[in-house]
């Protein structure tokens, strides 16, 4: 009778729990039995692990197999336990040191010729491994990047069973030829990208980044996403078509700072899981941009699928932009669900399978039109929607969403003599950038020795109690609350978004231009003329004119 043991890592959303492999031989009509709530390609890994075993020169025990993977109360599906399976195998029959497994962790799928083939969920799983204090993983060749950007493990990348046998046994390793050598392509990648999703969804597309420069006019517009950018502030676009909507928030994703050591890590881990993850590119520096059709299902916005839920949209723009075009053109059912993770920062799926917890935290980005042909308010538009049509196209944006989102911004048809001289003063992403990255360093500096960076995350009672705001300055916030105007959310939201634009104006605390100015892009409603600083005499300009973070 032989017995061994190895590790390998079963993925729940994307979160690993380490699984103990084990493996048993006994006396008796040769079998292979698998338990341990496998799925369906879990349980093929028995002929895969025969078929690779064998063709990598080894003998196949004529013995009664048992594997069992340890807790057996967890579900586990995907190819990724077949090395550990094999060299478990191997131990049981001896020809492996049992000994030598024990602290192994084991990720990959087997090819029927013993090739070792990349998985997905290759970071999240190595991230589980050390958490439970192992330090020696083996992994694909492939996926040897992706797995050495967790600190102080140890990763060993084989392209085969035969080498990694080798390596066991202290035997001299043999080449194996790579087709990538040879000119041809590697068709162990195709195992990285989920069917359906594309190579890269929810990425950047490669090292291009839309200009706001591209922009002509709309300057409340791009004074409001400079904001958004800076505090991370959700943001809705109302306007005709054409007007430019969709050109600023293709451009938010420019404005934002790029990922900090520890955010790459959790982006990384989402977008390898879903299988989004591009070869060749193992960890992510920019914050992802992710644009799903009006006609997306929940499952594909929040997360879902068959068996365990998979990552949806909300968790692929993680510490990145989701922005919904068309979104009065989307289910209102659907719009809702993302009413939870915009406050928690995360999304909980429950299914039949199991509960799965994936992160969330996103600064979402609405457009829509003012009414079903969109020329409702412009000037010779011809808008001939009724007035009951209009209200149900607006209510299908429904009030607690909106109550989440904290700048509301009208966006105008563009003037002719806008358009004509588009590029003449237009300030560029890079320039606005720099400013929200010089925002984003006071707010951290504020917030140092707390669990909070931007703006957005501050709880209304903290922000209410140990960040004051100028004596006065609430006065009008006050009454809008009194009469209804305003809910006690919709304050504390109007209060970060006042911390933002006296983060960008190098203001020690928000003045009352500060905290009108977010009432009026929360509200909609204009607070009379605001006197612009340093302007001197009688000059007056309205709050959408000019932002306080440009009264200079």
């Amino acid at each position: 009778m032989g017995f061994a043991r190895t590790c390998s890592v079963a993925l729940v959303g994307v979160e690993g729990v380490v699984v103990e492999v084990q493996a048993d031989l006994e006396p008796g009509v040769a079998a292979f039995t698998l338990v341990g709530l496998p799925d369906k390609s879990l349980i093929e890994s028995r002929e895969r692990v025969r078929a690779a075993v064998v063709n990598s020169g080894a003998e196949w025990p004529q013995k009664k197999l048992t594997v069992g993977l340890s807790p057996a109360s967890v579900p586990k599906g995907g190819s990724g336990f077949d090395l550990a399976v094999a060299c478990a195998v191997l131990g049981a029959a001896e020809r492996l040191d049992p000994r030598e497994l024990t602290d192994l962790m084991m990720i990959g799928e087997l090819g029927l010729d013993g090739r070792v083939r990349p998985v997905r969920g290759v970071l999240p799983a190595v991230l589980a491994a050390a958490d439970a204090g192992y330090r020696q993983v083996v992994v694909p060749e492939q996926t040897v990047a992706e797995a050495s950007l967790v600190p102080g493990i140890s990763v060993l990348g084989v392209r085969t069973l035969r080498q990694l046998i080798a390596v066991l046994a202290d035997e001299p390793v043999p080449d194996e030829e790579d087709p990538r050598d040879e000119g041809r392509p590697d068709p162990s990648l195709a195992g990285l990208v989920v069917p359906g999703t594309g190579v890269g969804a929810g990425l950047p597309p490669g090292d291009h980044t839309p200009d706001l420069a591209d922009v002509a006019g709309q300057h409340s517009a791009r004074r409001a996403l400079e904001v958004a950018a800076a505090g991370r502030h959700h943001i809705f676009f109302k306007g005709p078509p054409g007007a430019g909507k969709t050109m600023l928030a293709e451009r938010l994703p420019g404005l934002l700072p790029p990922l900090s050591p520890k955010e790459s890590l959790e982006v990384t881990a989402v977008h390898s899981v879903a299988g989004t993850l591009p070869p060749g590119q193992p960890l992510v520096h920019r914050p992802p941009y992710c644009a799903p059709h009006h006609s997306a299902t929940m499952a594909s916005l929040v997360g879902g699928g068959t068996g365990l839920p998979r990552p949806g949209a909300v968790s692929l723009a993680h510490h990145g932009v989701l922005f919904v075009d068309e979104a009065a053109e989307c289910s209102p059912r659907v719009l809702d669900a993302l009413r939870q993770p915009l406050e928690s920062g995360h999304v909980v799926v429950a299914r039949a399978a199991g509960m799965m917890r994936m992160p969330a935290r996103i600064l979402l980005a609405l457009a829509a039109n003012p009414c079903p042909c969109g020329r409702h308010g412009t000037t010779g538009g011809g808008c001939e929607c009724r007035p009951s049509t209009i209200r149900r196209y607006r209510a299908r944006l429904s009030g607690p969403l909106m109550d989440r989102v904290d700048l509301r911004i009208a966006v105008e048809p563009v003037a002719r003599a806008e358009l004509i001289a588009l590029g003449r003063g237009a300030e560029t992403t890079a320039a606005v950038a720099e400013r929200v990255r010089t925002a984003r360093e006071r707010a951290a500096a504020r917030f140092a020795g707390t669990p909070w960076h931007t703006n957005s995350e501050i709880p209304g009672h903290e922000l209410r109690t140990r960040w004051q705001v100028h004596p006065g300055a609430l006065a009008q916030a006050e009454r809008d609350l009194e009469c209804g105007l305003l809910t006690a959310r919709g304050l504390d939201r109007v209060l970060r978004v006042a911390w933002t634009a006296a983060d960008l104006a190098g203001r020690d605390r928000p003045t009352r231009e500060d905290v009108n100015w977010a009432l009026e892009l929360r509200t909609g409603v204009r607070r009379g003329a605001l006197t612009a600083a340093g302007g001197g005499g009688d000059r007056h300009e309205t709050a959408t004119a000019r932002p306080p973070h440009e009264q200079r």
